[in-house]
């Protein structure tokens, strides 16, 4: 065999790159060029308007604001309004958690950074062993911590806000949702018809309905249901509304998976004595799981962006404590909304490309059926 030869000088440097990508034929040239004049268009005004000419200290709504004492400045208004952002911060954060007490929730956050890292690392032993404390010990540690009990004060969930309850909303669904979602799909492929026909009627019923219903539902219609005297918390409602509606969506993105496995595989596990819960375990559900790596991670990022809807039972997730200062007094501009939505959305766009990478990378790690 021949030793392998160096890339031709025209395909090996900077220049034959965008020769072959971008100038490649008549019509790439004119998409290129179109798309050169549009993000000349765009992005210099916008970097201007975001960053160069933003306001980005200040205590009050005059540094960002073109009326200032009844007259227009000199210079009028330039450009966004982060001064409103970094003034608010903490409170876009944590919402009315007090003061005193938020070195609990950064605790909590610490611990679940801690806690997470590891798992999401394929190198990193005890699996296992990470993630019973991470879904088992950790949750009921956090509760605690942030709820209050053993001599720590109680801050009751009404208090809660920001970023916390987003995170908290998501970690729950997904934790809740995955397994859940698992079962339901095994169930509706269930032969008992029981079985089948009370996880198709869940399934059905749940995905037929949006997401602001069923947390309307939980909110209004669940303590009618209740013994006289009983309550639940407005927060746990919506924990419990947002996972089981993400258990439909995920158990519908399961079955595919479970679909798409030849049969065979079904049928050599049973010839080597497995169980049913065996099979399924260590042959059939590994399989099917990677096959359908992206509609699961397309579920979470979803369900992500789904916690904003708890406004309607009187929660402040991320989105809406934002909106709840925009008719503070103090910091009333012309573009105090769109400095905080851009805020807002550039935080939930953190999160969900972080997930989309991370998704991606699995794929990758885990597409080992066509690597020599």
């Amino acid at each position: 065999m021949l030793d392998a030869k160096p890339a031709p000088t025209a395909s090996g440097n900077l220049f034959g790159w965008v020769h072959k990508n971008l100038l490649a034929t008549p019509k790439d040239i004119v998409l290129t060029v179109l798309a050169i004049a549009i993000l000349v268009m765009i992005v210099p005004p916008a970097a201007n308007w975001l960053f160069f000419q933003a306001s980005w200290l200040g205590s009050d709504r005059s540094v960002c604001s073109t009326l200032v004492q009844g007259g227009i400045q000199p210079d009028g208004w330039k450009g966004a309004c982060w001064a409103f952002v970094q003034d608010r911060f903490v409170q876009f954060m944590f919402g009315r958690y007090p003061l005193d007490e938020r070195w609990r929730p950064i605790l909590v956050t610490i611990m679940f950074i801690a806690l997470l890292t590891p798992l999401l690392i394929p190198k990193v032993p005890r699996k296992g062993l990470n993630a019973l404390l991470l879904f088992i010990v950790f949750p009921i540690v956090a509760f605690f911590l942030l709820h209050g009990g053993f001599g720590l004060r109680v801050v009751e969930t009404p208090l809660w806000g920001g970023l916390m309850v987003t995170l908290i909303l998501s970690f729950v669904g997904i934790a809740v949702s995955f397994p859940l979602g698992t079962l339901l799909a095994l169930g509706r492929r269930s032969k008992m018809p029981v079985i089948k026909t009370l996880c198709v009627t869940f399934i059905e019923v749940i995905r037929g309905v949006p997401l602001i219903t069923v947390l309307f539902m939980a909110n209004v219609m669940l303590p009618l249901f209740l013994p006289t005297g009983w309550t639940i918390d407005n927060f746990l409602r919506a924990l419990v509304a947002v996972a089981l509606f993400a258990s439909a969506y995920m158990a519908e993105v399961i079955r595919g998976g479970l679909q798409a496995i030849p049969k065979g595989q079904s049928e050599g596990a049973e010839s080597l004595g497995l169980s049913y819960w065996q099979k399924m375990r260590l042959i059939i559900l590994p399989q099917a799981i990677k096959l359908v790596i992206p509609g699961i991670v397309n579920t979470f990022i979803g369900l992500f962006k789904d916690t904003s809807l708890v406004s309607i039972i009187g929660m402040f997730d991320l989105l809406n404590i934002i909106r709840l200062n925009f008719i503070d007094t103090t910091w009333i501009t012309p573009v105090t909304p769109i400095t905080g939505l851009i805020f807002a959305g550039f935080i939930y766009w953190l999160f969900c490309f972080s997930m989309s990478r991370y998704s991606a990378f699995m794929e990758r790690h885990l597409d080992t059926a066509h690597q020599r």
